[in-house]
């Protein structure tokens, strides 16, 4: 969508789509405690290895955020009360109606309306652990990168080595953690601690995109030991099987450090496509967050039914491909949610960005931020 500046990104609604697929065909398919398809034993390798963890569409989604407010924001200065209210509008309105329904849902199951009222009396925790019900655990980890974005802009017009001294000290922390605790996969996956990498490795691609366009073989090689660590991750027992592994401890680093490249990549190649396909795609990045809060309360039941009633999903080339078909049914939902619940707050939004700082940073590639 475009923002208040009237800057729009089509490549990025693409990603954003991408990003809601993979969690949406995560939840879909082993959304049921490994059922219908078990977590265990799926032969995939090469793109789909990352349906069958579709977890890293989370980090898709926060490493777009970090590249998309640097590629906003990037030598220009802003006015950081009217960011957080457009922030705000944009993320609470679906929140609360999520959260609502929620509450009835939990109030429905277990036949006790004091249910709902403690969803509600817990929700204020949720502004500090990541707590809020269905996907809203990730607004959490975005709120708290909002509050460090001023100091991350300033540090990144001094030098863009202060990302990399951040990124090891994230890395030492979680490595000291693990030592000290055996384990660290809540931090990584589910805070700040971990997922700062990726917030803070997609300011660096929208800053230095051009040196990454221009060298599409570094990107691909990138990806094909993406893919093949990610394949023996999968094989290794994934998200649901390593939970205690340090692996954590690198994996956020090496999510971002993946997808921070393509982002930069097919946004600065300009090769998003024009046609009635790729603006239905766009419309499905567009409707991403609507997708992403709200398939919780459909999408375990139709993947049961359907693999009750209609087709066994047992197969992971099946099951998938009956996620995607799913998915692209949920258009009619993104669209009501964004026309009746999100459109009319996004109206109330107010400009933020203020100037261009006088002498924005050179990047690495040599890039300026006024250059580009």
């Amino acid at each position: 969508m475009k923002s208040v500046s009237g800057a729009y990104f089509p490549a990025l609604d693409h990603l954003r789509a991408l990003a809601a697929l993979l969690v949406f065909t995560w939840h879909f398919t082993h959304g049921g405690q490994g059922a219908p398809l078990p977590y265990e034993g799926v032969p995939i390798w090469g793109p789909l290895v990352l349906f069958d963890e579709g977890h890293v569409g989370v980090s898709l989604f926060m490493t777009l955020s970090g590249y998309l407010f640097m590629r906003l924001l990037d030598g220009r200065r802003i006015h950081f009360g009217w960011f957080l209210w457009n922030r705000a509008l944009r993320l609470f309105p679906l929140l609360l109606l999520a959260t609502m329904l929620f509450a009835i849902q939990r109030a429905v199951d277990e036949g006790d309306i004091r249910r709902a009222y403690w969803v509600w009396a817990v929700f204020p925790k949720g502004f500090v652990k990541p707590s809020w019900p269905n996907g809203g655990w990730s607004i959490t980890v975005e709120l708290h990168f909002y509050l460090l974005l001023p100091l991350l802009l300033a540090l990144m017009r001094r030098t863009w080595l202060a990302m990399l001294v951040l990124l090891a000290a994230a890395l030492l922390f979680r490595w000291a953690w693990y030592q000290q605790h055996g384990e660290v996969e809540f931090l990584a996956y589910w805070t700040l601690v971990g997922r700062i990498d990726q917030f803070l490795l997609g300011m660096l691609a929208a800053h230095c995109r051009g040196a990454l366009v221009r060298r599409p073989w570094a990107v691909a090689a990138l990806w094909v030991l993406f893919l093949s660590f990610y394949d023996a991750f999968d094989a290794a027992g994934g998200n649901h099987g390593l939970r205690q592994s340090s692996v954590w401890i690198v994996l956020p680093t090496i999510e971002g450090l993946a997808f921070a490249a393509l982002i930069a990549w097919y946004d600065g190649a300009g090769i998003a496509a024009n046609g009635a396909v790729s603006r239905w795609w766009g419309k499905m990045g567009e409707y991403s967050y609507s997708i992403y809060l709200l398939h919780f309360f459909w999408v375990f039941h139709l993947a049961h039914w359907l693999h009750r009633h209609v087709v066994d999903l047992s197969n992971a080339y099946v099951a998938f491909g009956v996620a995607f078909v799913a998915f692209a049914a949920s258009m009619p939902v993104g669209y009501l949610s964004m026309r009746f619940v999100e459109a009319p707050f996004l109206r109330l939004r107010r400009p933020y960005i203020r100037n261009a700082v006088q002498q924005p940073v050179t990047g690495p590639a040599g890039d300026s931020a006024a250059g580009r």
